[in-house]
């Protein structure tokens, strides 16, 4: 099959698309003919090796453990484990996988959902990582309510979207902070305030929050809660910047050590891979209440571009893999 491979850390240029044998898979996996992947911060990072705390989570000290890059998935299931009991072939599915930019990838059927009803691959292929991160956020550490007010800092890239979206159907008052590029796009998914950062700070707005949801941001932990209420809850989500040993994780580790001292709620999180966040999340699809918003698409052949793409520019959502073409199945060779 062809994949997109590195074997060692570095930026885009590191990454070959080459001829590689099929993955063998785990009593507990699928095979998935991959038609789209979704491209993301944390792919990223593991290209990158960057922070280095990424590198000593296990995917590799000195080079990447797996050489194919990718996490989001959406594709079809041609083979099962002895163990597999949730999916069979023919399955259409979405969620997370070992190296998704191929033709063909291994995942953990825990780490799966089916495909709803109506949704495109490319679709879902940009939902899971970014879909469950931004629910969890607001549902299992934010605890958000109907009628509060919800501050949503990087509203306008992959966990933004769905998080605005999310938050909106479930009866929040949201205000989304984005660049000027993004305006219109934040406000059509459903924001009913939405903040320019290169114009307008949210520290000199008159609204306080319930919750904040700091999305890969760098602000400090003192701006955003002075725009919380005395009781509110901050969630940082993810984090940039900082150095190449942690990170952002310093931020978010002065957050938790100051908050039992305060009336605010100050908290962090790692999302969990499991499919009943991922099934949650194809749920909100089904209904119509999230539209996973696509930026740019890219062809297999071109993921070094797709990647170089995420770093340098302020994207609409999540850009795609498109990996191999609905209409006809042929592998995607262009843009």
């Amino acid at each position: 099959m062809k994949a997109i491979v590195q074997h060692e850390y570095g930026t885009a240029d590191v990454l070959a698309l080459d001829t590689i044998d099929r993955p063998r898979i785990d009593a507990d996996e699928v095979l998935i003919e991959v038609h789209a992947a979704g491209v993301d911060r944390g792919t990223w990072h593991l290209m990158t090796g960057l922070p280095y705390l990424v590198r000593l989570a296990g995917f590799g000290v000195v080079r990447p453990k797996n050489p194919v890059l990718g996490l989001d998935v959406a594709g079809r299931v041609v083979a099962v484990g002895t163990d597999v009991t949730r999916f069979e072939p023919g399955d259409e599915v979405f969620g997370i996988a070992k190296g998704s930019y191929a033709e063909y990838t291994a995942a953990d059927q825990n780490k799966l959902a089916r495909k709803p009803a109506g949704a495109s691959f490319e679709q879902v292929a940009v939902a899971a990582v970014s879909g469950i991160t931004a629910l969890q956020a607001l549902t299992d550490v934010g605890h958000v309510e109907a009628g509060q007010r919800v501050l949503i800092v990087g509203a306008s890239g992959g966990v933004g979207t769905f998080a605005v979206q999310l938050a909106k159907s479930l009866g929040s008052v949201v205000t989304g902070v984005c660049g000027p590029t993004m305006v219109d796009t934040v406000r059509s998914i459903g924001a009913d305030h939405v903040l320019d950062y290169t114009t307008e700070d949210f520290v000199d707005d008159d609204r306080r929050y319930d919750l904040i949801l700091d999305i890969g941001g760098r602000n400090r932990v003192s701006r955003l809660r002075s725009v919380l209420t005395p009781k509110g809850t901050l969630v940082i989500v993810g984090g940039e910047g900082g150095n190449k040993l942690t990170g952002g994780v310093g931020r978010q580790v002065r957050a938790m050590l100051l908050s039992p001292f305060i009336g605010q709620r100050l908290t962090t999180f790692i999302s969990s891979e499991h499919h009943e966040s991922i099934e949650r999340v194809a749920g909100f699809i089904e209904s119509g209440a999230i539209v996973p918003t696509i930026g740019r698409r890219f062809a297999l052949t071109d993921v070094p571009a797709a990647m170089r793409h995420l770093e340098m520019s302020e994207s609409s959502g999540k850009s795609v893999v498109v990996v191999r073409d609905a209409r006809d199945d042929r592998t995607m060779s262009g843009d």
